[in-house]
């Protein structure tokens, strides 16, 4: 199990405004059909083997509609599950249930794909000490869900945005003339902790960059030959991450070369929904 850092008040607009997308003026449906005082129970339920992440994201959601509810949660946020394996119970507002239901499990199916599929590439990478992050290619406006859920995986997260890091890749180096001239412009007003990543897709680039002093160098698209000699150049001056066409085929691969860090889109660009199904007691 995995230590859970998700901050629920940093992201409660994003479920609010989920349920204000979903919900509008009411549920016209269950309010047509369900009596206000209806009190019934549920359970979430995994329809297949993988990773959990976001049950406080589901919890949020019910307490939201309905102030009584009862939560009891039989997993933690990065536990593996099995096919058919009880997830959790709720009691509480009938209305409420139905009406969280979808808003419910699209948050918590897409983070625990996330975490199930991260949780897949880490365990392909057992016995060697290359870590595996995500990438900035999340669903826009859920950027620190689709993290928290590598985070279940056993991923690494990588810069949050913009603002927590520098990552000077191609089309800056064309603009700045170069990577030296890049760097060294950057670290003019750079404020203290703020650490330096470069791109590089060339042995000669990776010398440039490893001559100003950089914190992490970028292999970006290397085969793994390249990758393998820029490596013995950086000789652990700099952190070394691996990136582009980063599939699970070619994983152990690369982690051979002694990068380590292997960064993959795919964690959050391309996650399958994991499957749990919600029933209400009739």
């Amino acid at each position: 199990m995995k230590k859970s850092g998700l901050n629920i008040e940093s992201i409660k607009s994003v479920i609010d405004y989920a349920l204000k997308e979903d919900i509008g003026n009411g549920d016209i449906t269950t309010n047509s059909l369900i009596p206000l005082d209806l009190r019934t129970k549920a359970t979430m339920v995994a329809k297949s083997t993988g990773v959990i992440a976001g049950l406080a994201i589901a919890e949020y959601v019910f307490r939201t509609l309905s102030a009584d509810i009862t939560w009891k949660s039989f997993v933690n946020d990065g536990d593996k599950v099995s096919k058919g394996d009880l997830l959790l119970e709720i009691s509480g507002s009938y209305r409420a249930l139905l009406t969280g239901e979808r808003v419910a499990l699209n948050f918590l199916q897409r983070m625990s794909g996330i975490a199930t599929m991260t949780a897949n590439y880490v365990d392909t990478l057992k016995g060697y000490k290359t870590k595996i992050l995500d990438t900035r290619k999340t669903v826009p406006g859920l950027r620190l869900l689709d993290k928290y859920a590598v985070m279940m995986g056993g991923g690494t997260n990588h810069r949050i945005g913009l603002y927590d890091m520098v990552l000077i890749k191609d089309n800056h180096i064309k603009i700045a003339g170069g990577i030296t001239n890049a760097v060294t412009q950057i670290k003019k007003n750079l404020p203290d902790g703020i650490k330096i990543e470069v791109e590089t897709t060339t042995i000669e680039e990776v010398h440039e960059a490893l001559a100003t002093g950089v914190d992490i160098i970028m292999l970006d698209n290397m085969s793994n030959s390249t990758m393998t000699e820029s490596v013995r150049i950086i000789g652990g001056h700099a952190k070394v991450e691996a990136s582009g066409n980063m599939t699970m085929d070619r994983l152990k691969e690369v982690a051979a070369t002694g990068v380590g860090f292997i960064s993959i889109g795919a964690l959050t660009h391309s996650v399958t929904a994991f499957d749990i199904s919600m029933n209400i007691e009739s």
